[in-house]
């Protein structure tokens, strides 16, 4: 639904506890024992017929004679009582309950009726559901601990969500002996209402929660899902867990995408390109979150490693190697620099062994050395115990080191007891210890990869226009789907195929359709010899397996031979398919060129995906591929490209020359605008994708289509950039362009800030703003079109630059039901109409995107914006003793 009444769910001021018992062992028993204990200074309420009093407190027999309205209800009561009892509580005002009931422990038709009823009653009151099926709810903070896990939580900052009820008490016994505090604690259940996205929303914009930790099995609500993870990764680190690692592929088409496309590797897509990070255990979640909470920008990928053993050093260079990184390369300066003053039998190589008998003045020495050369982004200091100096005072010695730079610091203090204090020294100045050399490296990777990962979330494609030779493009190949599902067809043929790639750019072999042996030689001689034959049948998937393909025929009565052979093998191996006739394509004579694939599917959870990989026959045994969700830009092209290994490849090798990347990226984005355009395509292989340095070359497609099952813009799980929402207004004279924000505009945003006075900031932002962090413009202009819209008034200046003039944003919730609004201009164009242009347009997009009321607030003293509401049909509500004025316009109907 949306973070509507959470607060409710999270800092409640009375809990009811429906269930309550004395009885050991019972589950209600236990949630109010934890509730008591926890120190909840609120009003705590036991719910249950059978007692007068729980340990001294008034027990109430029903909703009825509660005193009032609790804001936090928890149901531990039988599954067949639930949706009354969240129809009563609903109609007395409550806005949360926490279901610890399982509801499917009658039989998965009786839970379904259950959950819906549960919802149905909840729905008139926006009443909230935790669960059903959960452990609870906890907020150490508040004192708050609604759930019947064993023990509880200590207060801290990161926030864990969880999909497993067991992983929930495990983690806190976990996280309890290390010492990890929570600000929330939530056991989802079986996420009836509240789901993933509206927590992640909620604790992404909570000032107590610096990281959310995340153990996931499911997503149920992808677009939602992926708009709030994309908004918290622009705020605070977001680091998933994800199960179900060998889950089976997504869609049993028959094609080679289908067989590739599985559950899991679309789920790493999705949280790879939310800019999240994905870890492997829960050891992993909470080492990820110690490296992010003190990681510096990481302006690299090279590590240096500096140790007093060669061994430890040889072990971080394996784990570097395993993770798919490499050590730094040091400068010649750098080694001459460390010559100078390390033992002669030093390794003059990365990884830095400064010798077994390393003083830590020698180790402050190459630490700072190896952190003055460029290609050093990171260093890990590794020391193993010596009699000759004590790793304390390499630690302290190393603290001021690490204050000095603005790099990555890791240490790793192998061994026990006689490194604890070294470990807590470096601890406590903020760096990120590990016990072995493996672990530091991983922790290194993490960093690398989350920053990948935010890179990646700094992309928003938008879709582009296609025209072929004929200029019909996108809308002529979308005619001849239609044409074909006309027919009652399932599958385009191999000629119609090829066709709509055509249509989208991408270079196909030539290929003629004939119906016999005559028109083959017939077509080849016209073609050019030699050439290829493959039989045409919509019930065949894969040709070669049945003996319907045959190369390099040189002359006719090769490929009249060919076409009868071809007619019997057929026949034999495959005899309920219908031969419509044969393909003739010239053989494309690149010796050097490279066999991808390039696909397409739909997930059933987060819609249409995009796959690449390496191609052939095998390609389903190779198993090098991966995918990405649409749509793609030249970045999200070369991210996708970059994660099979075929890539390397790709790059070029012994004389082979490198393949034109250029051109593999453009078929991969027409793939993902394919899918925007036709929404009947349900599958799609290019096998293979030729690829070398003149470009690429398709020599075979097939695609799957349905009515009304497809893909199409809005089943991406991220929308697009909306080029079609740019217009030109003019104004005094002049054009203005009016756009969606984008993430290149952070310079023109800064830009437009300085010019601000500073009182036009304090009416904007209701509060004194003397600057602008880096995360405020990454928010700023990093939006989610399919939550918020920001449109910037921009102005091209006579050098060709542009400016930013104003800027009209709006932020609504999932649901829609309304959307916050800011508007905001240039001090110096004050007074002449740009904010009435900018209000004018978001109001009509908040309209168009079926927000039912847009509102806001302003100072009771900004005159011009109050006139500038009134003209545009707002309503205006003064706050009393509060200074400001509620700005309201409904938007439905209107």
């Amino acid at each position: 639904m949306t973070t509507r009444n959470l607060e409710h769910l999270f800092a409640p001021r009375s809990v009811a506890v429906f269930g309550a018992s004395m009885r050991p062992g019972r589950v209600g028993s236990t949630v109010w024992e934890n509730l008591v204990a926890g120190g909840f200074d609120g009003d705590l309420w036991p719910v249950n017929p059978k007692y007068d009093t729980i340990g001294g407190v008034r027990c109430f027999p029903d909703v009825a004679h509660l005193p009032g309205a609790p804001d936090l209800a928890v149901l531990c009561t039988p599954p067949a009582t639930i949706a009354g009892l969240v129809a009563q509580l609903g109609k007395i005002g409550t806005r949360a309950v926490t279901v610890i009931t399982a509801l499917r422990q009658l039989g998965r038709d009786d839970a379904g009726a259950l959950t819906r009823r549960m919802l149905e009653a909840a729905k008139p009151y926006t009443l909230r559901v935790l669960g059903p099926n959960c452990v609870g709810v906890l907020v150490p903070g508040r004192g708050l601990n609604a759930s019947f896990a064993l023990g509880k939580a200590l207060p801290g900052k990161l926030a864990f969500v969880s999909q497993s009820g067991a992983l929930v008490t495990a983690v806190l016994d976990w996280a309890g002996s290390r010492g990890i505090g929570f600000s929330h604690f939530v056991s989802l259940g079986d996420a009836a209402d509240i789901d993933f996205g509206d927590l992640i929303d909620y604790l992404g914009s909570d000032a107590q929660t610096s990281a959310i930790l995340v153990y996931m099995e499911s997503v149920t609500s992808p677009r939602k899902f992926m708009s709030a993870a994309r908004a918290a990764a622009r705020n605070k680190p977001v680091v998933v867990v994800k199960a179900g690692r060998a889950g089976q592929g997504a869609r049993a088409a028959a094609s080679h995408t289908g067989a590739l496309l599985g559950s899991d590797a679309v789920y790493d897509a999705a949280i790879r390109r939310a800019g999240m990070l994905r870890v492997q255990n829960t050891e992993d979640l909470f080492a990820a979150v110690s490296i992010l909470a003190h990681a510096r920008p990481l302006v690299g990928e090279g590590l240096a490693v500096v140790t007093n053993g060669g061994g430890p050093g040889v072990m971080a260079a394996d784990e570097l190697a395993a993770a798919g990184l490499q050590a730094a390369e040091l400068s010649a300066a750098t080694i001459e620099a460390l010559d100078r003053f390390l033992p002669p039998t030093w390794s003059r190589a990365n990884p830095v062994d400064i010798v077994g008998d390393a003083s830590a003045e020698r180790y402050v020495q190459a630490g700072t050395t190896v952190l003055g050369d460029p290609a050093a982004h990171a260093l890990l200091m590794i020391h193993a115990p010596t009699a000759v100096v004590s790793s304390a005072a390499v630690a302290e010695a190393l603290v001021p080191v690490v204050a000095g730079t603005g790099r990555n610091v890791l240490a790793c203090f192998m061994g026990g007891d006689s490194v604890e204090q070294a470990r807590d020294c470096v601890e406590r100045a903020g760096v990120p210890q590990y016990d072995t050399p493996e672990q530091a490296v991983r922790a290194f990777a993490q960093l690398v990869q989350f920053r990948r990962n935010q890179q990646l979330l700094m992309e928003v494609p938008a879709l582009l226009g296609t025209e072929d030779a004929d200029g019909a493009g996108g809308a002529g190949a979308a005619a001849l789907v239609r044409e074909a599902l006309a027919a009652g067809r399932t599958m385009l043929s191999e000629p119609e195929a090829k066709a709509v790639l055509r249509a989208y750019g991408i270079p196909v072999v030539e290929t003629r359709t004939v119906g016999d042996a005559a028109q083959a030689a017939q077509a080849a001689a016209e073609i050019g010899f030699p050439v290829a034959l493959k039989v045409l049948s919509p019930q065949i998937a894969h040709k070669s397996d049945v003996g319907g393909v045959a190369l390099d025929l040189e002359d006719a009565g090769a490929v009249r031979a060919a076409c009868d052979a071809m007619r019997r093998r057929v026949g034999a191996l495959a005899p309920k398919a219908r031969i419509d006739g044969f393909t003739v394509q010239a053989m494309a004579r690149r010796p050097q060129a490279h066999e991808l694939i390039v696909g397409a599917g739909l997930d059933p959870v987060f819609g249409p995906v995009v796959l690449f990989g390496q191609g052939g026959i095998a390609v389903e045994e190779l198993d090098d591929h991966a995918v990405a969700l649409p749509p793609l830009n030249q970045v999200l092209a070369r991210d996708l490209v970059s994660r099979a290994r075929v890539s390397r490849l790709l790059q070029g090798y012994r004389g082979r020359p490198a393949a034109d990347h250029d051109a593999v990226h453009r078929a991969l984005i027409a793939v993902g605008q394919m899918l925007a355009d036709i929404p009947e395509i349900v599958s799609l292989d290019i096998n293979p994708l030729l690829a070398d340095q003149h470009g690429v070359l398709a020599l075979d497609a097939r695609i799957e289509i349905a009515a009304g099952q497809g893909a199409g813009v809005q089943r991406f799980a991220i929308l697009p950039y909306p080029r079609q929402l740019e217009q030109v207004v003019p104004w005094r004279g002049g054009d203005l362009l009016v756009r969606p924000v984008r993430p290149e505009d952070a310079p023109a945003h800064l830009e437009f800030f300085a010019a601000l006075d500073p009182s036009d900031v304090r009416a904007r932002a209701m509060a004194a703003v003397s600057m602008l962090r880096p995360g405020d413009v990454a928010r700023l202009t990093q939006i989610d079109y399919d939550r918020e819209m920001a449109f910037v008034a921009t102005r091209q200046r006579p050098d060709g630059s542009s400016e930013t003039l104003g800027v009209a944003r709006s932020h609504a919730t999932p649901d829609r039901a309304s959307a916050e609004f800011a508007v905001i201009v240039r001090s110096d164009l004050k007074g002449k109409g740009l904010g009435g242009v900018l209000m004018a347009k978001l109001i009509a997009h908040c309209r168009s995107a079926g927000v039912g009321e847009i509102v806001g607030e302003t100072f009771a003293d900004n005159d011009k914006m109050l006139k500038m509401a009134r003209a545009l049909g707002f309503t205006l509500t003064p706050v009393p003793h509060e200074g400001v004025v509620r700005l309201s316009r409904d938007l439905r109907g209107s």
